[in-house]
């Protein structure tokens, strides 16, 4: 195994030079939850509540009659209306059962009064309850609605407890009801005056409960309690929590009780009564995990952790802490995760010292901004930045630097400015995304040297090193290091000297200089020891142990190893952490301890898995995770290696299900994530700022897009690139604030792979057979899978397959048009081409398929191919073992229906999000021959107001887009925009053969200007169950949110307007669609990111509700396109209505049986991605 990968020993890099005028130290008080039942909250006036009742209630209002419950879903901002119908004189108790929803009722008499508004609880979970003696007879009305306008959707149950004539005893019950509410609203108005006058009203509804209602009596000692701890008085809190405690349990309210035994023990906690704390926390705690309270549990869980943190068992108090965070974070309950995460950053201030200065640093900015000291407070906010770096929470670091650098540069702070560069350039390598890097390090770079900071300039010098070594650019890595090192020791900056050392020999190590190497790690370690800096010392050791085990001197590898080791798991870098135990994991292995390297592989990867759920930004998400691919490579095989070993132990299909697990999980995210409303609940001044930003991006990217035809503005052009990708930068850091936000997204659960037996189960039948690869460095894997069996092969390693499979993508796409070609040329090139195919696809089909021939029968096939195969049709591949040299062609289509996917758990997730869906009402709607240009013979009138360029526009037009906006997406793409968008007058006939197969009141034409990207953002295709788009289809690798499809580029009077669906704007679509169709070029290809695949088109569809996704593989030729279309068509809705994937396969063997079409150019561009049945 390549043990010696650079990204083991040299992904260095350094934020050191943040030195700022002010430091506020401040002491860290831990935050302590105390769950009360009564929080404060707001008393609303009269006409306020009326008015809100006429604009939200719930048109129909139900009848509330005595004994008859009513369950219902409430969700915030909804208001449920009841009817009471009473008479002068009766008494009504109204219960209310709350289960996950906090509810505020309000009762109105027959006039619209409001006499009551009720919200005791200020509670998720248990019974409030309304009193009260009709003074008039009518009809009454009662609102319920949840306290929080964003509240997801809980039940309660309501009923009428009782109605009848009242009592005198009733007449008591009022008046606690009054006294209870009085003492509230004292309570609430926050002074000591007050809240001790609201004890007295308290006392005097408690009075009146005792001889009433125990379950009030107990509420009553409650409030008194929660009072009393807001007046600091801890005694009197006990005192009344241990009258309440034996009520709640001779009532039998499991709710009430533990929360009561949790206070009890927080009280005595707080009184230095560890022991007995611990008791009472040990009661509730149990208590509220059977009965499901997930709030309460947490609660408990941090105040254990509050306890051993007080006794110094930092540990434990940890372990608590981390249990109640993660309960905190999934129920979305924000106040209280940043209680609990205050609580875990003192007891890493007493472990480590990164987690010692962000405590720190956040005291730090909260003093700031409270005086307005914005240099401090963009200081602070980059360093807070530059220690989430080292905690590997790249998302978070990157939103710290970016307020530091809009502070920054608002207030004209060179210095700052150039360290935040310094450090987003840090957040972008350690994400894998080393242009970006590269652009913030020269520009840290250009201003260091401007303002004469010879440390930060030696600092910023040694990282761009660092990106160099990365991209395998050695010579000019090392010229940076060399230049960097000589002003690090002019200057006695001997951090710096350390990472600068330790890169030159991450060079040489590169280069296989071994000896040179393990010189200057050397060199890096004694001077790192000698100044006490633990990170970079343990980045010297692990480096050191690389050498070593290159070498193969494995103990030693594992001594410096385990060193590393421990100074990383020491000061929490976790990066770090999984990196060592990789490199140790394949030391184990050569010396042929198995089990430790399989153990030590599997933590690694749980780190991870860990620090990628932490990054909100899907695109960055994608890039880390495939940054750290080889961590799933090598446990894959190393899983694989035991296999072989031991064949019943299962190895092969843990090895499986890590592959999947490996494979697309970001689309798999987005697909779970489809199906929930994220803008739910969120702020709309953050809604805003997303929907500014999008017009914002379009209007940049229009007009930069445009600028590229014109050569002379190449500055303005470079600039506006510039503008465009830190918007998009600024759209990715709040589309991650809304998920952070959304309490939809708060509530989803994370998909996770499925196992083997599931996929066995679900996705499989006995006529289907999987067939999932994995590339490998070393070797590459095959796993067949039916529903009862999975076996696995070992195929050639990845760059064999990549060099074969690249050269048959050659062949299948020679028929493309090539520039200033020669039809001579032309003719002598597509022979050699198909002299060569038959050989180059038999040898690719022996290398993938042979080892799998005896299953294949005649079953479906489900191909999950991994990097390069994603490109490679399998259709067109020979039958393995079977091929016959008389025949020109004999392809595994004609025994194959073929389905791809990216993994296998997306189609669980399409079937499960889709199963039971509603049928769209209607056919297809087809998108076709769109008018590109204004001399088009189909333009009624032409605008006579035509725009001359000259320099930058500056009132453009929103709806305003030129040809020329879509160049570089179109070039990348394999299209000429200078010349024009060629008409595609094929896809007309395409549209009106499928017309002639249907209904005309089933279908619908959009052709000519009506295939508009208007029509196609309508909610009127959400009717369809088939949508297709016959046009060209533009990709943008650089930004794929710039992909899309082109659709009318003017209107029926000759303007420009936007006709460009991008990708961003598919992702919005409301589909209905079992299918959706993209018959342009290359519509199934996209930006390929490791881990990942393909991201393009297809994956915005199926996240807009289509269940499949027809797409091609290159420029596929208009004619034979159209004519694919047509017989699929006719064979998925004519007389034979098969699925699409067996008409597709019926469609594509009549083209290849056909001498004209049987060339796989023209039939076997076409693939379908998603559901296979």
């Amino acid at each position: 195994m390549l043990s010696q990968r650079i990204a083991t020993f040299a992904m260095e890099y350094s934020m050191l030079y943040h030195r700022y005028h002010q430091i506020v130290y401040t002491r860290f008080i831990v935050l302590l939850i105390l769950l009360l039942v009564f929080n404060p909250i707001v008393i609303a006036q009269v006409e306020k509540n009326l008015s809100q009742r006429q604009d939200n209630t719930d048109k129909t209002a139900y009848l509330l009659e005595q004994d008859k419950k009513i369950e219902r879903e409430l969700a915030g901002g909804d208001v449920h209306s009841y009817k009471i119908n009473l008479t002068v004189g009766q008494f009504l108790h109204i219960a209310i059962e709350q289960h996950g929803i906090d509810i505020v009722a309000l009762l109105f008499a027959p006039d619209n009064k409001q006499l009551i508004e009720i919200n005791r609880l200020n509670e998720k979970q248990g019974r409030e309850a309304l009193f009260l003696i009709a003074e008039t007879t009518g009809s009454y009305q009662l609102d319920v609605r949840s306290i929080d306008e964003n509240a997801a959707p809980a039940h309660y149950e309501i009923t009428i407890a009782e109605q009848r004539q009242f009592t005198l005893q009733d007449k008591d019950c009022i008046a606690a009801q009054e006294a209870y509410l009085a003492a509230y609203r004292l309570k609430n108005n926050q002074t000591a005056a007050s809240r001790t006058k609201a004890i007295d009203s308290y006392l005097q509804a408690l009075r009146l409960w005792r001889s009433i209602d125990r379950h009030y009596e107990a509420l009553t000692l409650t409030a008194i309690s929660h009072t009393q701890f807001l007046l600091g008085d801890n005694k009197k809190v006990l005192e009344y929590l241990d009258q309440a405690l034996p009520l709640w349990q001779a009532i039998g309210d499991k709710y009430f009780e533990a929360l009561t035994l949790n206070n009890i023990g927080l009280i005595y906690n707080l009184l230095g009564k560890n022991q007995k704390a611990l008791e009472y926390f040990n009661q509730a705690l149990p208590m509220r995990q059977t009965i499901g309270d997930r709030a309460g549990e947490a609660t408990t869980l941090n105040n254990i952790g509050i306890l051993y943190k007080s006794i110094a068992e930092n540990q434990k108090a940890l372990d608590y802490f981390n249990q109640a965070l993660q309960i905190h974070q999934s129920l979305g309950s924000k106040t209280s995760e940043a209680a609990t995460l205050s609580n875990i950053g003192v007891v890493y201030r007493l472990l480590i010292e990164n987690q010692k200065a962000l405590t720190y640093y956040s005291r730090a900015l909260e003093l700031q901004k409270s005086i307005n000291d914005k240099v401090g407070e963009a200081a602070t906010l980059s360093n807070i930045g530059v220690i989430y770096i080292a905690l590997g929470e790249n998302q978070k670091a990157l939103l710290y630097c970016n307020q530091a650098l809009e502070l920054q540069q608002t207030i004209g702070n060179k210095i700052g400015q150039a360290n935040t560069f310094n450090s987003i350039g840090a957040i972008y390598k350690s994400l894998a995304e080393n242009q970006k890097a590269l652009d913030y390090y020269n520009q840290a770079l250009a201003l260091r040297q401007a303002i004469g900071d010879k440390a930060g300039e030696a600092n910023t010098l040694s990282n761009i090193g660092v990106i160099y070594i990365t991209l395998g650019e050695n010579q000019k890595a090392l010229l940076y290091c060399n230049q960097a090192l000589p002003l690090q020791q002019a200057i006695g900056d001997k951090i710096g000297e350390g990472y600068c050392l330790n890169n030159i020999g991450g060079i040489y190590k590169s280069q296989g200089e071994n000896q040179k190497a393990l010189d200057y790690y050397t060199q890096s370690l004694k001077l790192r020891q000698a100044i006490g800096d633990k990170v970079g010392e343990a980045s010297s050791l692990n480096n050191i142990g690389v050498v070593y085990n290159s070498q193969g001197e494995y103990q030693k590898a594992l001594e410096f190893y385990s060193q590393a080791l421990i100074l990383r798991r020491a000061a929490s870098d976790k990066i770090g952490e999984a990196t060592t135990l990789l490199n140790m994991a394949k030391t184990n292995r050569h010396i042929g301890e198995l089990n430790k390297a399989l153990i030590e592989s599997e933590k690694s990867i749980s780190l991870i898995e860990s620090l990628r759920t932490k990054i909100d930004i899907k695109a960055l998400r994608a890039t880390y995770f495939a940054s750290v691919q080889d961590h799933y490579e090598f446990y894959i095989d190393l899983l694989m290696q035991l296999h072989q070993q031991y064949p019943l132990n299962g190895y092969a299909a843990v090895a499986f299900e890590n592959s999947e697990r490996a494979s697309a999980r970001n689309l798999l995210e987005l697909l779970a994530e489809s199906k929930i409303d994220l803008y739910e609940g969120i702020a709309p001044t953050l809604l805003e700022q997303e929907h500014r930003l999008k017009q914002l991006l379009n209007a940049k990217a229009e007009l930069y897009q445009r600028l590229l035809g014109n050569r002379s503005m190449a500055q303005q052009v470079e600039s506006l690139r510039k503008e465009i990708e830190k918007l998009i930068e600024q759209l990715q850091q709040i589309e991650a604030e809304i998920r952070q936000q959304s309490p939809r997204y708060a509530a989803l659960t994370q998909p996770q792979p499925l196992s083997l037996r599931q996929i066995q189960k679900e996705i499989l039948d006995d006529d289907t057979l999987l067939l999932k690869y994995s590339l490998g460095s070393e070797r590459s894997f095959l796993w067949a899978i039916t529903p009862t069996f999975i076996k696995s092969y070992e195929l050639p390693k990845r760059t064999e397959i990549e060099v074969m499979a690249q050269r048959v993508y050659e062949l299948l796409t020679a028929y493309r048009q090539i520039d200033f070609e020669t039809s001579k040329e032309r003719a002598k090139r597509l022979k050699k081409a198909e002299h060569q195919y038959p050989a180059a696809t038999t040898a690719l089909s022996k290398m993938l398929l042979s080892p799998v021939a005896s299953l294949l029968g005649k079953k479906r096939l489900i191909i999950v191919g991994d990097e390069i195969l994603q490109y490679i049709p399998f259709a067109t591949l020979p039958k393995p073992k079977k091929h016959l040299p008389s025949t020109p062609y004999s392809a595994l289509i004609t025994e194959h229906e073929i389905v791809s996917l990216p993994s296998v758990s997306t189609l669980a997730l399409l079937r499960r999000e889709f199963n039971g869906r509603k049928s769209a009402l209607k056919s297809v709607v087809i998108f076709a021959d769109p008018v590109f240009e204004k001399n088009d013979q189909r333009i009624i009138t032409v605008s006579t107001n035509k725009q001359q360029m000259n320099g930058i526009v500056e009132n453009e037009s929103n709806s305003s887009l030129s040809l020329l906006a879509l160049e570089r997406s179109a070039e990348e793409s394999g299209l000429k925009i200078r010349q024009g968008f060629v008409r595609l007058p094929a896809t007309r006939k395409e549209a009106e053969a499928i017309m002639a197969l249907m209904p005309t009141n089933q279908v619908k034409e959009a052709l000519d200007f009506a295939a508009s990207r208007a029509m196609a953002t309508s909610l009127d295709i959400s009717q369809y169950s088939v949508v297709h788009f016959a046009t060209h289809a533009l990709l943008n690798n650089s930004y794929p949110e710039l992909s899309g499809i082109v659709l009318s580029l003017v209107d029926q009077n000759g303007m420009e307007q936007d006709g460009f669906l991008r990708l961003h704007d598919v992702f919005n679509l409301k589909l209905h669609a079992e299918l959706v169709i993209l018959s342009g070029c290359q519509t199934g290809l996209g930006k390929q990111i490791k881990g990942e695949g393909l991201v393009g088109l297809s994956r915005g569809f199926m996240y807009a509700g289509a269940s499949r996704v027809l797409v091609s593989l290159w420029n596929v030729s208009d004619q034979a396109t159209a004519e694919l279309m047509k017989r699929f068509y006719r064979h998925m809705f004519g007389k034979d209505k098969l699925r699409p994937a067996a008409a597709l396969r019926v469609a594509q063997l009549s083209m290849l049986r056909e001498k004209r079409w049987q060339s796989p150019f023209y039939w076997a561009a076409f693939v379908l991605q998603g559901e296979p049945r």
